[in-house]
Order: structure tokens, then sequence, then C-alpha cells
């Protein structure tokens, strides 16, 4: 089953065009890093998937529902509000700098959204923030409030908020671009872990040791195109392009 299908995508800022013709698929369980150098369009992909952009052209289909129904002046025309609520319900991003709400505890940060979108009771979205707290080793930092996490912590944080709303993909958008190395390996450990529950993920990482080894699919974007795209350990450790060799060149496999 295909979780998510992304055809012909482009983004233009004005005359910037920072996608060009974008397209791949996601099947379910399936786990896909996006590589590539700085301003290769990955993180704008990604807001774009997660209709934090609009696009300039193309069709995001997710879980066989329709982002993009058609077009309207040239322009894609998005579907109805009721439509695109439901497609966000089956995705959950993580940014690079956490966007926890500081003035929550861990615990309303978890169980805020369970709470006013999906209606649950407040006792059944504890029971669910804490079950996830245990799982990212965190239980006893419930009541803590963000300043008073380390980053790494953090970041598992809003991988249980997200989580905690059952998605069909995660999305991680460079999740350790802000921790130093040993928290790094925090971050790494919880998404291998989920990984290994069948987590259909789709992974923006700089990690490229972590990408061959957990992916099951490497992209190598470069200047807002698709340059490469194969098994992870072949791309990581024999790729065909002469871009993504330069590119690899600087990395220690």
């Amino acid at each position: 089953m295909k979780v998510l299908e992304v055809n012909n995508l482009s983004k233009s800022f004005g005359t910037l065009e920072v996608i060009k013709d974008i397209s791949f698929d996601v099947e379910k369980g399936q786990v896909i890093s996006i590589i590539g150098p700085s301003g290769s369009g990955k993180s704008t992909l990604l807001r774009c998937i997660n209709q934090l952009e609009r696009v300039s052209g193309g069709t995001i289909k997710i879980c066989g529902l329709d982002m993009i129904t058609g077009y309207e002046k040239g322009k894609p025309a998005y579907a109805e509000p009721k439509t695109l609520r439901e497609i966000k319900l089956k995705m959950g991003l993580i940014f690079q700098n956490f966007n926890l709400f500081p003035h929550f505890s861990v615990l309303k940060n978890i169980t805020d959204a369970q709470i006013h979108v999906l209606k649950r009771s407040k006792e059944e979205a504890e029971e669910i923030a804490m079950d996830l707290l245990r799982q990212m080793g965190l239980p006893e930092k419930a009541d803590a409030y963000p300043y008073q996490l380390s980053g790494g912590q953090q970041q598992r944080v809003s991988i249980a908020r997200a989580l905690a709303l059952n998605p069909e993909i995660l999305f991680f958008d460079e999740p350790t671009s802000a921790l130093d190395p040993e928290l790094t390996g925090e971050i790494l450990k919880v998404i291998r872990q989920l990984a290994a529950k069948s987590m259909t993920m789709v992974i923006v990482t700089h990690e490229m040791a972590f990408a061959r080894d957990v992916a099951d699919t490497v992209i190598f974007m470069d200047q807002g195109v698709i340059v490469e795209q194969g098994p992870a350990e072949q791309v990581i450790n024999n790729p065909t392009s002469e871009r993504t060799k330069l590119f690899l060149n600087r990395f220690e496999n």
C-alpha cells in the first residue's frame, strides 16, 4: 500500500524554482532517507507535503487522498478543508528545533492535540502520553517544562507528541542537526526502534551511516531535483552519479 505519492512536484518562490519535477512513492512500512547539500530543496519538499507551503505544480496523495485535486488558472487547486484536515492527521512532522510549546509541561505538550484534535478524554490522552514517554525513556519528565530538558530529551518529546496522534507516516527534518554528537545518538536510537516496528518514515538527514543502515531507499537531491535514488547501501556505498559521489566524498562511511 502506498502511503505517500508525490508526482512532478514543483515549488517556486517568485522567480526562484526551489523544487523541480520531484516524483517518488513511499510504501507502508518503508523508510526513505533524503540526503543532499544545504539549499537543495529537501526541507521545502517536506514543508510542501505537510501543507506548510503551497506547491506550484504537481500532485501529492496521502493514503489515497488527493491533496491537489486539479488546476485552476494554471495553479494547483487544493482539496476541501475537511479533506486537508484528514490528510494532516495522517502525517507527523518532527522539526530540527523541537517546536515544543514552552509554556506547556511535557505531558501537556503530548496530550493537548489528542484532546482538542482527536477529542480523546484527558485520562486516555495522559495514559497514551505516559506510555510514549516510557518508550522514550522519559517518564520522570512528564511534569517538566521544555527549558528543563536537554536538546535530546526535547526531541524525544517532540517525537512522542507526533506519535500520540497515530500518524500513518512520520517526517523528520534534520532531527539531529541542533544536537551535539552524544545527544544525536539518543535520537538515532529512537528512530531505529521506530523502523524496527515498521513505522513509515521519510527522514531528511546529514547522517550518512545512519541513512545507509536504517533506510530502505535513499534519495539524493541537489539544486531542487532528484539526482539519484535507490537501495540505501547502493546509493551510499556505490553511487552511480558523479554528483552523488562528489557529495558523499565529504563524509566517512
